[in-house]
């Protein structure tokens, strides 16, 4: 499996091609970040970071840094024409007024029904939950891109999640390193996989029922460094 499996980047090109031109989009921190890269070209989407800012672009240059501008990660970025700056409460205000379309997250697991545990592993992880909390409640769809099992193995997508929750029943799509899963009514849809996958190989890498309509597209994703 590990031989076959999509990147980082790969997963993100692939969540990429699902926004919406116009959509106003949070990116978490971390992998999330790297969704910006992939922007299909002709199509317009409008970041928001929960430091204060609207509409910035892409990474500066190395060496062509202004470290007065960053976003929640606190990695440089550029700005676009019309960006724009406010106060850290009136960022949160556009969250929980649910001005976002769409929030992209990490994740340690999703359950079958939605439920985000993303902050913290056991007595291991950030200290607080954070903006995402706020996010994943906040934004009308919420996305989440990871690997389908952890490095020992285990399956992140589960039954119930064993973590301290970021958000109940939230998510609604999931980009794995396997397969895209739609969360519907409480169970996980199957709606692509990799061709080389046999459904019961994705199973078996999956703590929870995979369910069908129809047959699973297959996931094709460009070569990425």
């Amino acid at each position: 499996m590990a031989e076959s499996k999509l990147t980082n980047a790969q997963i993100a090109w692939r969540a990429a091609q699902d926004i919406e031109d116009g959509a106003y989009v949070n990116l978490g921190i971390g992998f999330p970040e790297m969704i910006a890269k992939f922007q299909p070209e002709g199509r317009d989407v409008i970041y928001h970071t929960e430091n204060g800012v609207l509409g910035f672009g892409g990474a500066p240059k190395e060496g062509e840094e202004d470290w007065d501008l960053i976003n929640a990660g606190k990695k440089a970025i550029t700005l676009k024409p019309g960006a724009s700056f406010f106060h850290h409460a009136d960022s949160f205000s556009m969250v929980r007024g649910g001005h976002l379309d769409l929030a992209v997250l990490g994740a340690y697991q999703v359950a079958q029904n939605g439920d985000l545990a993303n902050w913290r592993v056991g007595s291991k992880g950030v200290p607080a939950v954070g903006g995402a909390m706020d996010l994943v409640h906040g934004a009308k769809r919420v996305a989440v891109v990871t690997d389908h099992v952890t490095k020992d193995g285990k399956p992140k997508l589960v039954e119930a999640c064993t973590f301290p929750l970021t958000g109940v029943g939230c998510v609604t799509r999931v980009y794995t390193s396997l397969a895209v899963v739609d969360i519907v009514d409480g169970h996980f849809v199957l709606r692509e996989k990799l061709p080389g996958m046999s459904f019961d190989d994705l199973q078996a890498v999956t703590g929870a029922p995979l369910h069908l309509e129809g047959d699973p597209a297959d996931l094709i994703v460009p070569a990425l460094d």
